[in-house]
This record gives structure tokens, C-alpha cells and sequence, in this order.
């Protein structure tokens, strides 16, 4: 005869799982605030790409080059074990192939059309994320993400007046919007066996020892070229805080947080961008309808994505 347990066994356990999913949803709580600051962090990438004057390559070779020198000091300042596999390091190092594919054609599109196009290719990262991660994770698609995916890509339509003339530019920012969704995705489980600085040191440093060879193949050492004086501080800003800092802590939070909800939240990034140049230098009652309608879809969208998950969870398992 198999029992239930008495009341204060059932209690224990009760009161155990509540605990557990408290601490689950404190530490989902606190990725979510990491990823929004990471978020806010990376609204100036697009500034410091077209205030930097050398080309898109080069750009992002002096930003994996300062971002890999500073997490390896870090390493050796606080003297942390960063060892890896053979097989991990080759992972990592190929992984770093997409990340230095993904700022070259970043940089590029903002080079050959706008910010504002370019952050709207960007945004299409949240429909590659739900098409990609289940198929790479052996999941069923979900409509849902889909269509998020979809409504994310429409708000940000109508707060930048999404203009088709720079083909170029959107061929270019939709190529690093895939590349950005593959890494995530793969990111998403290399947390769970690595720490984030040492994912992010091997792949940074993969990026730097793929642009190299690009460099060296396509240009020889003509292609490396010194950067002005005037880009120097804005190199080393992009560098560390907006990327070493950044993508630390991009990749830290994937322990709790889905590829998918990463990129969904990541869209939040032009609405920053945008908000903090008119609280810095103009008038919010210059802001168009077109910015605020775009910015409820977004926003819509993200916050109320969790909740209609949730709703379809419980209906399925009734």
C-alpha cells in the first residue's frame, strides 16, 4: 500500500516548491533587469558606428581587439581560470566566425543607408529567433513567437517611416540580423556548461582571429588602418562598456531567459535610443504619432508576449 504522506510532509513539500519557483522567478526577474540595462547600453553602438570614421571592418576589428585585451586582463586582475576544452575553444572560436560577421555587416548597413534602417532590419532578429531556435533545438515552431515576431517588426516600421531606397543597407542589416538570431541561439546553450566572460572571451577573441585573417587575405597589412585620434575614445567606449561589459552580461542572463525572449526584449533598443536623444537634445512633443503608436505595438508585444504564454501553458495542460 503506497501512501501520500503526512500533512506535514505535504506542507514541506508544498512550502519547498513554492520556494523554488519564488527563487525562479527572482532570478528571471533580475536577468530581465541585466538584459534591459545591457539593452540601454547598446543604443549607442549605432551613435558610436557613425561617429567613428574608418570603414566597418576595421571598426570592428579594433572593437574585438580592445574588448578581448580588457576581459583577459580582467582574467589575470582577478586571477580566474578561463581554460576550456580543445573541442569548446573550436566551438567557441567558430561561433565567434557569426559574431564578427554579424557587428562587419552591423556596421556596413549603417554605413550604406541609416541607423534608423538599419535598427529596423535589426528588429527582424526577434521572426529569425523563432523560426531558427526551434529548428536548431529539435522544437516545434511556435505561431506565437511568429507572430510577435511580426508585430515587433511593424512597430518599429512606423516609428522610423521605413523608407526602401538603400537596398544595399537592408540586404546588409537583415544579413546581421541572422547571424545575431544563430549566435544567440547557440549562446543560449553554451551558458549552461561556461561561464559568460569565458564564452564571451573565446568567441570575441574568435571574431578578432577570423577579421585577421580576412584582413590579411583580402588586403594584406594595408588593410589595418590606424584610427584617428578623434576615434580613439569612442573605439575604446565601444570596446569595453559596449562590448566586453555588454556582451557579458547578454550572454549571463541566458541561464533564465530563451533565445527568443533575449531578441524580443532586445527590439527595446531603438524606443531607448530614441527617447534618450529627445530627453538630451529636443522636445518629446516633437515625436510623431507614428513613434508613439510603433513604441505600444513594441512595447505591447513584449510585456504581454510572457503572459499569453503563460495563458496557452495552462490551457494545454488542463
Amino acid at each position: 500500500m503506497t501512501g501520500t504522506g503526512s500533512p506535514n510532509q505535504q506542507k514541506t513539500a508544498l512550502s519547498g516548491s513554492k520556494k523554488g519557483v519564488s527563487n525562479t522567478n527572482l532570478g528571471v526577474n533580475k536577468n530581465l533587469l541585466i538584459l534591459h540595462f545591457t539593452v540601454f547600453i547598446w543604443g549607442f553602438t549605432g551613435i558610436l558606428g557613425q561617429l567613428i570614421s574608418i570603414s566597418a571592418v576595421n571598426l570592428v576589428w579594433y572593437r574585438v581587439l580592445i574588448a578581448s585585451v580588457s576581459l583577459f586582463l580582467y582574467f589575470k586582475f582577478n586571477q580566474t581560470a578561463f581554460k576550456i576544452s580543445r573541442k569548446t575553444l573550436v566551438k567557441l572560436l567558430l561561433t565567434g566566425a557569426l559574431v564578427g560577421g554579424h557587428w562587419i555587416l552591423f556596421f556596413a548597413s549603417i554605413k550604406l543607408s541609416t541607423v534608423p534602417v538599419t535598427l529596423v532590419c535589426l528588429s527582424s532578429i526577434t521572426l529569425f529567433t523563432a523560426i531558427f531556435e526551434p529548428l536548431i533545438n529539435k522544437k516545434r515552431i511556435s505561431k506565437m513567437e511568429i507572430i510577435a515576431g511580426i508585430l515587433i517588426i511593424s512597430g518599429i516600421v512606423l516609428i522610423f517611416k521605413f523608407e526602401t531606397q538603400y537596398t544595399k543597407g537592408i540586404i546588409a542589416g537583415l544579413a546581421s540580423a541572422v547571424l545575431a538570431s544563430l549566435f544567440s541561439i547557440i549562446n543560449g546553450r553554451q551558458i549552461k556548461h561556461h561561464e559568460a566572460p569565458v564564452i564571451a572571451f573565446y568567441e570575441l577573441s574568435g571574431a578578432l582571429l577570423w577579421i585577421t585573417i580576412y584582413l590579411f587575405a583580402t588586403v594584406g597589412t594595408a588593410g589595418f588602418l590606424i584610427p584617428k585620434a578623434a576615434d580613439l575614445g569612442y573605439l575604446f567606449l565601444l570596446g569595453t562598456v559596449c562590448t566586453s561589459l555588454a556582451y557579458v552580461a547578454g550572454v549571463s542572463v541566458m541561464r533564465e531567459l530563451s533565445a527568443f525572449r533575449v531578441a524580443l526584449i532586445t527590439n527595446l533598443e531603438p524606443v531607448y535610443g530614441i527617447i534618450m536623444a529627445f530627453l538630451f537634445f529636443g522636445d518629446m512633443n516633437k515625436m510623431s504619432v507614428g513613434f508613439w503608436v510603433g513604441s505600444v505595438i513594441i512595447l505591447s508585444t513584449i510585456f504581454l508576449f510572457p503572459v499569453a504564454q503563460k495563458q496557452v501553458a495552462k490551457r494545454r495542460n488542463r
